[in-house]
C-alpha cells in the first residue's frame, strides 16, 4: 500500500525533532532533522520540484517514525548519532565520519585566541565540544565574537600587526594586536568566554541580565535591547544536549501513551550516553489496560520473548513499586547481572524520558490520523449506528470558560482522510448568562449552521455534541429552527466513571442511551474527534481569557507571581524567549522546579 502522504502531514507536528524513513522491508532509509517537522516533511511531497535522488526515496517510504526534541539543536546531534549507527542509504554522510568539531582555546599565551578544531588534540590548550556540525561550530564563534571579542585570527597575523584591523573596527576584536586592550581585562574576557563554553553560563549571564536591568533603570533601552539579544542569542547556542551528554550509560529509554483505544510505546536505544535508534510499537489494547499494566505487559514480552539483549538500565515512567521490582528481579535473572529498573529520575536520565514520552504520543497521533485506520472506524461508526451508507464528514462541538469567563465554542471537522483543520472554527461567545453551556451551545450552533445556509457550505453527515440530553436538545432546537436537515445528531456523555471506554451515546430520536463496547472501532473515532474539539475549545479559551485581562501571559499560570515572573524575564529577558523555551530550560531559573516549569509551558503551548 502507498504511503498516505496526506493523512500523515494533516496531524504531524510542528515541533523539531528528527524523522526516520522506512521502507516496506522495514529498512531505515533516511534520516532527517528539522526545526519544524511538518513544514520539512511537506517539503518531500511537493508535486514539483523534487530531485532525481528526493524522488526515489519517496517512492519507496513506507511509513515515518518521527522524535520530538527540545530544541533543533538536539534534533542535530541525534540526527548524526542515528546516521552514525545506521548509516542510511540516502543520507549524505560527513566527509569526516570519525570525529565531532570542537572549539579550541589556547593556553600559554598573553592573548590566548579562539579557534575551530577537528581531528586529533594535540595543541596545548582546552577543547570545548563535541558539537553537532561545523555550523554549530562557527554560529557559536560568531556570537563569541561579538561578545567577548577575544582574537580568532592566526598567529602569524596577529603576531604581524601594526594597526588594528577590521574585526576591531566593527567592534568583534579588543585589539590585542597593537595593545588597545590590557592583559588582565582580556583574561577576563577569555574567562568569560571559557565559562560560557563549560555551561556554565549561568554565572556569566548574571552579570548580562544585571547590566540589562541597570540600563533599562537609567533609560538606555538601546543599551537594554542589545543585552537582551545577547541573552537569546547565548541561550540558543549554549542549550544543554539531552542526546550527547557524554556520560557511558547503556539504557534502553521506554515512553507510553494511550488515546482513542490505541496505545504507542517508544523505545529510544541509549548506548555510551548517545541515543543510537529509536522505535515505536502498538501493542493490542484492552478495556483492563491502564498505562502501568500495559508498559509492564509489554517490557516482560520486550525482553523475555526474544533474544534481545538486556541493557544496564531500564528507565520507564512511573510505574507501582511492584511492578518495577518484579522487572527488575526477571530481567536481571535473564541477563545473569544486576539490572537498574528506574522511574524516579533526574538530568539527562529524565531529558530522555520525555523524548520518549513526546515521541510516543506523537506517532500515535499519526497512527490514529492513519487512512486505513481512519476508513475503518468510519466504516465501523455506519455499522454501529445502523446507518446505509459510510458517513463522509463528522462536526463536533464543545464549549470552554472558566467559570464563566471568555467562553468559547470550537468545531472541529473529520472526514474519512481524518482531521480537516482548515474547516475548524471557534466562536467567541456573548451575551449569555456566565456559565451557560446550554445557551452557549445554541449560540455556537445557530451561528454555524446559519453562515452554512447563507453559503451553500457543506454540512456534516453526523453532528456530535459533546454532552448529554440536554446539550442534544440545543442542537436539535437551533437545526428546526433554520430548517436544516439531513444530519445525524448524537450526544458524547460520559458514564458513571468518567473514564474512556464507558462513553453514553443520546442518538437524536431514541429513547435509550447507547454504550457500544470499549474495544469499539467506531467508539474509538467518537473519543478521538471529542477530544480534539475539547482541545481546539480550551486553547481558544485560553487565549481569549488572557487577551481580556490584558495581561502578560505568564500572569495567568498557577504559581508565578511577580518575584517568580521577573525571574522568568530576567534569566530569558524577554517572554518571547521564554515561550521559546524547553520545560528543561524553564526549570534551570532560580525559584522555578520541574513541575512549575513544566506547568508553565504546558500553559505557553496550549
Amino acid at each position: 500500500m502507498a504511503f498516505d502522504s496526506q493523512g500523515f502531514l494533516a496531524s504531524a507536528t510542528g515541533n523539531p525533532g528528527v524523522y526516520q524513513m522506512y521502507g516496506a522491508d522495514d529498512a531505515l532509509l533516511y534520516v532527517g532533522k528539522a526545526n519544524n517537522l511538518k513544514k520539512r516533511l511537506a517539503s518531500y511531497f511537493r508535486k514539483s520540484g523534487l530531485g532525481p535522488k528526493t524522488q526515489a526515496l519517496v517512492a519507496r517510504i513506507a511509513r515515518i517514525e518521527l522524535t520530538i526534541t527540545a530544541s533543533e539543536t538536539e534534533a542535530l546531534l541525534l540526527e548524526q548519532s542515528l546516521i552514525k549507527a545506521h548509516q542510511p542509504p540516502y543520507n549524505i554522510l560527513l566527509r569526516d565520519d570519525k570525529s565531532y568539531p570542537y572549539i579550541f582555546l589556547s593556553e600559554g599565551e598573553t592573548y590566548p585566541r579562539l579557534a575551530f578544531h577537528r581531528g586529533a588534540k594535540q595543541k596545548k590548550g582546552r577543547y570545548f565540544g563535541p558539537f553537532p556540525n561545523s555550523s554549530a561550530v562557527r554560529e557559536s564563534l560568531n556570537f563569541l565574537q561579538k561578545f567577548s571579542r577575544v582574537r580568532q585570527c592566526e598567529d602569524s597575523f596577529f603576531r604581524n600587526r601594526s594597526r588594528p584591523c577590521l574585526q576591531y573596527q566593527i567592534q568583534r576584536c579588543s585589539g590585542p594586536c597593537v595593545g588597545r586592550v590590557s592583559p588582565e581585562d582580556y583574561a577576563r574576557d577569555v574567562e568569560l568566554t571559557a565559562l560560557f563554553l563549560l555551561g556554565r553560563e549561568q554565572q556569566a549571564l548574571d552579570v548580562l541580565a544585571s547590566e540589562m536591568e541597570s540600563a533599562a533603570e537609567t533609560l538606555e533601552f538601546e543599551r537594554a535591547a542589545e543585552l537582551r539579544d545577547r541573552i537569546a542569542s547565548l541561550r540558543a547556542v549554549q542549550e544543554q544536549q539531552a542526546v550527547d551528554n557524554g556520560v557511558a550509560v547503556n539504557a534502553d529509554v521506554f515512553g507510553c501513551a494511550q488515546q482513542a483505544g490505541a496505545a504507542c510505546v517508544q523505545v529510544l536505544f541509549v548506548r555510551q550516553g548517545r541515543i543510537l535508534g529509536s522505535r515505536s510499537y502498538f501493542p493490542a489494547l484492552s478495556i483492563e489496560d491502564d498505562a502501568d499494566n500495559l508498559l509492564a505487559t509489554f517490557i516482560a514480552q520486550f525482553y523475555l520473548g526474544s533474544e534481545r539483549e538486556v541493557p544496564a538500565e531500564i528507565l520507564l515512567p512511573d510505574i507501582a513499586d511492584s511492578e518495577r521490582e518484579l522487572l527488575q528481579q526477571v530481567l536481571a535473572g535473564k541477563a545473569g547481572r544486576k539490572v537498574s529498573v528506574s522511574s524516579k529520575l533526574r538530568t539527562h536520565r529524565q531529558q530522555w524520558l520525555q523524548m520518549a514520552g513526546k515521541a510516543a504520543q506523537e506517532n500515535l497521533l499519526q497512527k490514529l490520523a492513519s487512512r486505513q485506520n481512519i476508513e475503518a472506524r468510519f466504516e465501523a461508526l455506519r455499522d454501529v449506528l445502523g446507518l446505509e451508507a459510510v458517513p463522509e464528514r463528522i462536526e463536533c462541538f464543545d464549549i470552554s470558560h472558566s467559570s464563566g469567563e471568555a467562553t468559547v465554542a470550537s468545531c472541529v471537522v473529520f472526514d474519512r482522510q481524518g482531521a480537516r483543520k482548515a474547516g475548524y472554527r471557534r466562536f467567541n461567545i456573548e451575551g449569555i448568562t456566565p456559565g451557560d453551556d446550554y445557551a452557549a451551545m445554541k449560540q455556537a450552533l445557530t451561528r454555524r449552521y446559519r453562515r452554512l445556509k447563507d453559503s451553500e457550505g457543506q454540512f456534516p453527515d453526523i453532528l456530535l455534541i459533546d454532552g448529554g440530553k440536554g446539550q442534544l436538545a440545543q442542537a436539535v432546537e437551533v437545526l428546526e429552527e433554520l430548517q436544516v436537515g439531513g444530519m445525524l445528531l448524537v450526544g458524547v456523555a460520559k458514564g458513571a466513571t468518567r473514564k474512556a471506554g464507558f462513553e453514553q451515546l443520546f442518538v437524536h430520536g431514541e429513547d435509550k442511551a447507547r454504550m457500544p463496547p470499549a474495544d469499539s472501532a467506531a467508539l474509538h473515532l467518537i473519543q478521538q474527534v471529542r477530544d480534539e474539539a475539547h482541545r481546539f475549545a480550551v486553547a481558544g479559551h485560553t487565549a481569549r481569557r488572557d487577551k481580556k485581562r490584558g495581561q502578560s501571559a505568564l500572569e495567568g499560570i498557577p504559581g508565578i507571581g511577580p518575584t517568580r515572573r521577573r525571574a522568568l524575564l530576567r534569566h530569558f529577558g524577554g517572554l518571547q524567549e521564554i515561550t521559546r523555551a524547553s520545560a528543561d530550560e524553564l526549570a534551570k531559573v532560580p525559584g522555578i522546579s520541574s513541575e512549575l516549569a513544566e506547568t508553565i509551558y504546558s500553559h505557553l503551548h496550549p
